[in-house]
């Protein structure tokens, strides 16, 4: 379960603190999805930051499965992050210079030695998006619709318990969109993993269900 209890975050500027998030709870059950809305800046990327033990709160907690990742070092909550959570972004962050299947296993490398059964399921997952004939393709020589669906399957090697994803349609044409948001979707729901996904998409919202609204920093109920 993913348990978001009254959390803030605030900036420091010339001007004084400048609130982003303020007093937002929720929780997501094992295998539930949500979908954040919102206008620019309401805090969408900041509060998936957060979940995601990137960033610190102002106020307030988040646990994963009844663990609060920042009650430990920067070290625990890298260790936190790369055993429990799976990001995607808008931009898909891929390594120029490595092999679509290399991009995909690189969580698996903060462990050391990568497992014959982890590199099976790398393979697995980029036949399940599409991509079985391009495992030795590089970044460069795939579309965006195609270095997306790659993205996806790294952030769901290490088989997650949380699915985070930042706009990850937002430099997608229509079909292309629509594609990456059935593939987030579907396999979530396979692995069971939890999904919240932010965005200004209307249709990948949709496809996601749950939908809430993040505005002046406070989520809907």
């Amino acid at each position: 379960m993913l348990e978001v209890e009254e959390l803030s975050k605030s900036f420091s500027t010339a001007a004084g603190r400048v609130p982003v998030l303020e007093g937002v709870c929720f929780r997501l059950e094992p295998g539930g999805r949500m979908a954040i809305m919102g206008p620019s800046g309401s805090g969408k990327s900041t509060l998936l930051s957060i979940i995601g033990a990137l960033e610190e709160p102002t106020a307030g907690r988040v646990r994963l499965d009844g663990t609060d990742p920042f009650a430990g070092d920067a070290a625990a909550r890298a260790a936190f992050r790369n055993r429990r959570i799976g990001f995607v972004f808008q931009e898909h962050a891929l390594l120029a210079g490595c092999t679509a299947l290399d991009n995909v296993l690189v969580p698996a490398l903060a462990t050391g030695r990568v497992p014959r059964e982890t590199i099976a399921r790398g393979t697995r997952l980029l036949e399940r998006v599409g991509l079985g004939r391009r495992l030795h393709h590089r970044p460069g020589e795939l579309s965006g619709g195609e270095r997306q669906r790659v993205a996806v399957a790294r952030a769901l090697v290490l088989s997650p318990r949380l699915i985070l994803a930042d706009e990850p349609t937002g430099q997608l044409d229509s079909a292309s969109a629509a594609d990456v948001a059935k593939l987030l979707v579907d396999l979530a729901t396979e692995t069971g993993g939890m999904l919240v996904v932010v965005t200004h998409a209307e249709p990948l919202a949709a496809a996601v269900g749950g939908i809430r609204q993040l505005v002046d920093g406070r989520l809907s109920s």
